[in-house]
């Protein structure tokens, strides 16, 4: 599938207007991974971080609060120890994050054992060392098992789209993720460049698309990796509007992986800096 993207971030960016406002950017808080995923990270970090999202509603009352905590894996536990907001749910990366090289039974053990600590959510990478040598089938059964191994978490995908050499790799990939039993489809890790970027983000969601007319079934989209500013949360979120529609705009289908673009939406919405994360 080569397919030019052009023609659609045209007409998305030539309405930014249209899609940037008070009302958008609230919704956007409310798609946010809320994501730490340092080498430095510590219990202690990780339970401020939790201790902050508690505690939004009661300093931003009027604002929406975000979609979910993102940690790595061994963090689980202390964020559903900590975490006193229900709706939120425990997100963590897992599969031998961000390289996805190790053996299977590696990566299904460390996931099953986070969706015991309490994850509700697993994001995984595409097992790039089977894809990128066509062998479809090991990859296709590699991300089987391991949704096997964390029972009713919902599973994410990462394509690591900037290692992908072109739209039909990122077609293939994102419709060999949902055929394997992937809840979500999520463009980066945040690990290397290019990250998230919008030429992948629309053909990942024609995938969708795609996928949702074959079979009946929606998937997620998360676009995650360099997702800073305001502008960007903004384009993601025109861009799904545009292709999969409204219905697409929640969280059960909708996420926004980031660290830094929360304080960012603050800081506009709140017309004054705020650095609460």
């Amino acid at each position: 599938m080569q397919t030019n993207t052009a023609p659609i971030l045209d007409l998305i960016r030539s309405q930014h207007n249209k899609w940037h406002n008070r009302e958008n950017l609230n919704k956007a808080l409310s798609l946010i991974d809320l994501t730490s995923l340092n080498t430095t990270d510590t219990k202690e970090t990780i339970i401020n971080m939790v201790e902050k999202v508690n505690n939004f509603s009661v300093k931003f009352p009027h604002l929406n609060s975000v979609a979910a905590i993102c940690v790595y894996p061994n963090f689980a536990k202390h964020v559903k120890e900590n975490l006193k907001i229900q709706n939120i749910k425990i997100a963590v990366v897992g599969g031998v994050f961000p390289n996805s090289q190790s053996f299977l039974e590696v990566k299904e053990l460390e996931c099953k054992i986070a969706s015991e600590n309490g994850a509700d959510e697993v994001d995984i990478v595409l097992p790039l060392h089977y894809f990128l040598a066509n062998d479809y089938d090991s990859c296709k059964k590699e991300i089987s098992q391991i949704k096997n191994a964390i029972g009713k978490a919902h599973l994410k995908v990462i394509l690591e789209t900037g290692a992908l050499k072109n739209s039909e790799q990122i077609y293939k990939a994102s419709m060999i993720s949902m055929e394997a039993g992937a809840d979500f489809i999520k463009t980066s890790t945040g690990k290397m460049e290019p990250a998230a970027t919008p030429e992948a983000a629309v053909i990942m969601c024609m995938a969708i698309k795609d996928y949702y007319h074959q079979t009946g079934k929606k998937i997620g989209f998360k676009p995650a990796g360099g997702i800073v500013t305001t502008t960007d949360a903004i384009e993601y979120l025109a861009i799904v509007d545009s292709i999969l529609g409204e219905e697409w705009l929640n969280n059960n289908l909708f996420r926004l992986g980031a660290s830094r673009l929360t304080n960012n939406i603050l800081t506009e919405l709140e017309e004054q800096e705020i650095k609460y994360f």
